[in-house]
């Protein structure tokens, strides 16, 4: 099931630090910004996998933490074997130690994706220095339906979105009483 993910706000957090790597997973955060954004998920052709909408909000954190003075990269992952190192929570062992390898040279590692995703990060940078953010925070975990376009685009409609709750978070009902 895949987690319907709204944007967090991270660059101040991230500011203080000398450099930060940007950490994608390429399902969920890319397809709740194309159904968010009412924008295709994958033209094929065009873009091939890269959703413009998710590309556009990397750039738009990228840019904000180098006009800060940080020194950035963006972590996309290898996209074969499919659909191995596309989800971060799905990374073989041999991704993990070239993430682990990469992410040692930054002070921030910024994740693009789910609490289950910033989680599996964090336990893989335990033994480093690198301070770990979440980039993304989930609202629940949605129901589309794909909807295909000619040549071969593929966009998404929001049909529901069912509430999840995570250890430490409140629901608007318990905040509000």
């Amino acid at each position: 099931m895949p987690f319907y993910l709204k944007e967090k706000e991270v660059v101040h957090e991230v500011e203080r630090f000398r450099s930060a790597l940007i950490v994608l997973c390429r399902f969920c955060p890319a397809a709740s910004l194309a159904v968010r954004k009412q924008q295709p998920y994958i033209e094929f052709f065009h873009r091939f996998i890269n959703t413009e909408s998710y590309e556009q909000h990397i750039s738009n954190i990228q840019s904000r933490l180098e006009s800060q003075g940080l020194k950035t990269g963006v972590f996309k992952g290898n996209l074969l074997p499919m659909p191995l190192n596309f989800i971060i929570c799905m990374w073989t062992s041999g991704q993990r130690q070239k993430f682990q390898r990469h992410a040692s040279q930054y002070e921030a590692v910024v994740v693009m994706g789910c609490e289950p995703a910033y989680i599996n990060v964090t336990d893989m940078l335990a033994s480093t220095d690198c301070r770990v953010f979440h980039g993304m925070e989930s609202e629940g975990i949605f129901d589309v339906v794909p909807k295909f376009h000619f040549p071969m685009n593929i966009s998404l409609e929001l049909n529901s979105v069912t509430p999840i709750l995570y250890p430490g978070k409140q629901n608007s009902a318990e905040v509000s009483s």
